[in-house]
């Protein structure tokens, strides 16, 4: 059976764009219901069902030039999915590893092993670091947020990947540097109890998982907007 002209621009743009399957569903009926409004309009005027749709589809514009506002949209929405999820989740990992210290280990003066100097600085700045992520990514949810009332998609897509990319990245490398330092001065410490090292190895597949959640959603946007 021949696809009409418009069930075949919509085929081709369901298949290059990328992203959530009902998001994209939502805006590939935006477009379906552009393309028939304007379509119907053109039969108005005196032309036939299938020359009308090519009308429609040629005034619509060509799929890589729609596609790029399209997929620049759903670029955003996951990228703001990943940034709260690192706002919501970083605070619930960091509150529950400390509860979990104190109900299964307690005070800090169990250890035995001294903090070097260059311990404390370490541990201040990636604490200042994991503590800045959730405002990091508060900032950049609200600037996503004032940009795309004000700017087209492309624009609002690759200011929210710049600034999601600097709260995951700066979660990712407190952790680690965290991680390894502790593990240089005292290795157990990281395995407190067990509730503590559940949640240490939680927190890193976390962090990890929001750099390919970052990567995925907004290395998409930046090829097809390239």
């Amino acid at each position: 059976m021949t696809r009409s002209p418009i069930d075949g621009y919509l085929a081709e743009l369901d298949r290059t764009l990328v992203g959530r399957r009902r998001p994209k569903a939502d805006l590939l009926a935006e477009a379906r219901d552009g393309l028939h409004d304007a379509a119907e309009a053109y039969r108005a005027g005196g032309w036939s069902e299938t020359e009308a749709q090519r009308r429609a589809v040629a005034d619509f514009g060509q799929v890589r030039e729609i596609a790029a506002d399209y997929q620049a949209e759903l670029s955003t929405h996951n990228g703001v999915r990943t940034l709260w999820l690192l706002v919501l989740g970083v605070p619930a990992m960091q509150a529950s590893w400390q509860a979990a210290r104190l109900l299964t280990y307690g005070s800090w003066d169990r250890l035995t092993t001294p903090n070097p100097s260059w311990y404390l600085f370490i541990t201040q700045f990636t604490h200042a670091g994991i503590y800045a992520v959730p405002v990091v990514g508060l900032l950049a949810l609200l600037c996503t947020r004032w940009l795309s009332r004000r700017f087209d998609g492309v624009r609002t897509a690759s200011v929210c990947r710049v600034l999601g990319a600097i709260a995951v990245g700066l979660n990712l490398f407190s952790v680690l540097l965290l991680i390894g330092a502790t593990g240089v001065v005292d290795a157990a410490r990281l395995f407190l109890s067990g509730p503590c090292g559940l949640l240490m190895v939680s927190w890193v597949v976390l962090s990890f998982r929001l750099v390919v959640l970052a990567r995925r959603s907004w290395g998409r946007c930046a090829t097809i907007v390239a």
